[in-house]
Formats: C-alpha cells, sequence, structure tokens
C-alpha cells in the first residue's frame, strides 16, 4: 500500500536518514498535492490522490505543532528534527515562509537542540521567498535524481515548468547551505530503462553535485511499494560505491538501504 500522512503534524516517526523525526505535512490529510508526479513516490500517483480538503492554514500547523512539541516535552520522546515533508511538495504551500518563520520559533522555545529540515523537489527554489525561508531551516534537503532532463520528465514528472539548468543554478546559490538527496534504481517504466546507476547518469550528476558543493549528499532507493510497477532497489553495493566516488571528490555522503 503506497501512503498518505495525516495533515498537519504526524509521528513521530524513526527516518532511516534523520533520526526521530516529528512530521509537519503541509499539504490536505485526503490526498497528494505535488509539483512532482514521481514514479516511485510513497504517497501514489497524483491523479490517484486528489485531496478534497483545503490545505492547513499558517494558524492551524502553528497551533498543532506547539501541542504536539508541549506534549513531548512532557512525556518524550524529544525529537532529533522537525521535518517538513507528507503528501506532496511543502514548499508549495502560500504561507511556507511564515511558517517556517513559526516552527523556528517554536524549535527555539521547546527543543532547541532539534534541528528543522525541509525536504523539497526543488521545483519552487527560484522563488525568492521560499528560497530565503530554505536558507534558515537547519537541513535544505533538495531532491537531484539526476541531471538528465529526459530522465526527470519519464520518472519525476513535473506537473508545471521545469527549468532544470535554473533549479541547478540556484542550488548552487545556496552556497553549500543544502543537502542534494538523490534515489537510485533500477527497472523500466512505459518499456523504457529508468535504472539511474550507470555512468551515463551518475559521471554528470557527480560532476554537477561537486558543483553545487552541498554539505551532505543523502543517497538512497526505493524502500515502500511504489505506485509504478517493474521499478527494483539498487543494491547496497551499488549505492556504496556511489558514496565512495562522492567521498573522492571531497563529498560528506551517506546511503540507506
Amino acid at each position: 500500500m503506497t501512503v498518505i500522512y495525516p495533515s498537519p503534524i504526524f509521528g513521530p516517526v524513526h527516518s532511516r536518514r534523520l533520526g526521530v523525526s516529528l512530521g509537519i505535512n503541509l499539504l490536505p490529510a485526503d490526498g497528494k498535492f505535488c509539483s512532482f508526479d514521481c514514479i516511485y513516490c510513497e504517497c501514489g500517483f497524483n491523479k490517484d490522490r486528489k485531496p478534497t480538503r483545503k490545505l492547513p492554514t499558517r494558524e492551524e500547523v502553528k497551533t498543532a505543532l506547539e501541542d504536539r512539541l508541549r506534549e513531548m516535552k512532557k512525556n518524550g520522546p524529544a525529537p532529533d528534527v522537525l521535518t517538513f515533508a507528507g503528501n506532496g511538495e511543502p514548499t508549495a504551500h502560500p504561507d511556507f515562509p511564515g511558517i517556517i518563520d513559526d516552527t523556528l520559533a517554536l524549535r527555539d522555545h521547546y527543543f532547541p537542540k532539534a534541528k528543522v529540515s525541509v525536504l523539497t523537489n526543488g521545483t519552487l527554489i527560484t522563488r525568492p521567498k521560499v528560497f530565503d525561508a530554505l536558507m534558515k531551516v537547519d537541513n535544505n534537503i533538495v531532491k537531484l535524481d539526476t541531471v538528465n532532463a529526459d530522465y526527470i520528465h519519464l520518472v519525476d514528472r513535473p506537473t508545471g515548468i521545469y527549468n532544470l539548468p535554473a533549479i541547478i543554478q540556484k542550488m548552487k546559490e545556496f552556497n553549500g547551505h543544502c543537502i542534494v538527496q538523490t534515489l537510485f534504481m533500477h527497472g523500466t517504466f512505459e518499456g523504457k530503462d529508468v535504472s539511474n546507476t550507470q555512468d551515463e547518469y551518475l559521471l554528470p550528476w557527480l560532476k554537477t553535485v561537486k558543483e553545487i558543493n552541498p554539505q551532505q549528499v543523502m543517497i538512497y532507493t526505493i524502500d515502500r511499494e511504489t505506485p509504478a510497477k517493474g521499478l527494483e532497489k539498487a543494491t547496497k553495493e551499488e549505492l556504496d560505491s556511489i558514496v565512495s566516488k562522492l567521498e573522492a571528490e571531497g563529498l560528506k555522503a551517506s546511503a540507506s538501504y
């Protein structure tokens, strides 16, 4: 089964990459709202998960988050991270910058050692207010599955205009204050090979990641059921090899299997 998350707060859950993570879902609780329609998305295809509810308001998010943090302060566990994730692209929320400010203030009050993370597909980082908000968080985690535009349109399937060179340029303008997150996999979709571990995809991606010079690179593979059939995990050996290549370029890297 694919997953739809409660809104606006869910968890805490144990994240493969982030530890004890309290989730913040700025999208509707009954469906998916995303500027990508990835064939491997654990939330399913956009067309199958159309929401009927509205986005939570900034005030609803703030109230729900404070209630949960107050409860965790009293009963535990202490979160390692407050993570913007859930049923789609969090930066698509019109009040995303203000919600980030609220979250940072609540974090500072209740759990000042916790990090604030945002998982974004990067489609909206060319918007100045989104870019500025992402500069404020501890872990600005930006998806970059490849630097091949055809592959992105086949696998990540942007729902609007997607200017890959402009997005890569904005990632460079974070001046190291970002984490690149990339999914590696094997398989076929619509009769086309979607494996991205081979040099054809890997070497240009590696060159671009080095130019972006992020604080870290997180690579991972499929962990849950995918809406598209015929997809397979990358192997541990493949992921470890990619980590070694990143480290050889002086980049901090980790793999989740």
